[in-house]
């Protein structure tokens, strides 16, 4: 099977965007800036209408703030009630993550996933790049298993996946077909096919964001805005030929 593309976008735009350069799935967020947080029911709707009409699949980010996986109960509820309520406008799959003192946060993780699978049975989930944060990543595999989550998306632990691709490679062996690890952060077109070598993996993730200048320099210094980028069609296409370029020699 052709290597999966997943574009992360946090706007209609870039959905759009996604789409036409050929992804396979989005990974919905609001605020990509900060790595993504829950997107909000307006864009939800709108992503998940566009999506469907071109055949692409969409999962969304539960993340309820920004900064670390340690979620306290209020956290946890929000990250439920967000759940349900993305499951009820349509998304195909969530993705999700918990850390907490070094290790997968095994009480919060389990509580979740049991609660949205009465949500939904089948809904796909991703556990993911709070795995990051683990002194090894290698050792996310099994509970993830365990918990019932299709895929990880990760970078090994490091800044840029390519980086991670021992890493992410002895996830892959750890993981033995039973679950799906999916290397991401720092895919470029000029790398994937690299880092697909490197790593063994099925499915990348990427951004294929295009920075965004603030013209008025006021909304930088008021806190308005953190750095932007803007997916960026031409960068998701050549991502996707230079997949199907390095499958066909």
């Amino acid at each position: 099977m052709p290597t999966l593309l997943e574009i992360c976008i946090d706007s209609l735009g870039g959905c759009e965007a996604a789409v036409a350069g050929g992804a396979q799935r989005i990974e919905l967020c609001g605020a990509l800036s900060v790595g993504g947080l829950t997107p909000s029911p307006g864009l939800v709707a709108q992503v998940v209408g566009v999506a469907r009409t071109a055949g692409v699949r969409v999962h969304a980010m539960v993340r309820p703030r920004a900064g670390d996986f340690a979620y306290d109960p209020h956290e946890v509820a929000t990250a439920l009630a967000d759940a349900r309520a993305l499951i009820a406008a349509g998304v195909d799959g969530l993705v999700f993550g918990a850390v907490r003192g070094g290790a997968l946060d095994m009480d919060v993780l389990g509580d979740w996933v049991a609660a949205v699978r009465r949500e939904r049975h089948d809904i796909d989930l991703t556990l993911h790049r709070a795995v990051d944060l683990l002194p090894d990543p290698v050792a996310a595999v099994e509970p993830a298993v365990a918990l019932g989550f299709a895929r990880i998306l990760t970078s090994g632990g490091a800044v840029k996946a390519v980086d991670g691709a021992a890493v992410i490679r002895a996830m892959q062996a750890r993981a033995a077909g039973r679950i799906v690890v999916m290397p991401g952060s720092g895919v470029r077109p000029d790398n994937v096919v690299a880092l697909l070598v490197a790593t063994g993996a099925s499915e990348v993730h990427a951004s294929a964001g295009m920075p965004v200048t603030q013209d008025d320099v006021k909304v930088v210094a008021l806190g308005f805005a953190a750095p932007l980028a803007r997916t960026d069609r031409a960068t998701v296409a050549a991502l996707r030929d230079a997949i199907d370029r390095g499958e066909s020699e």
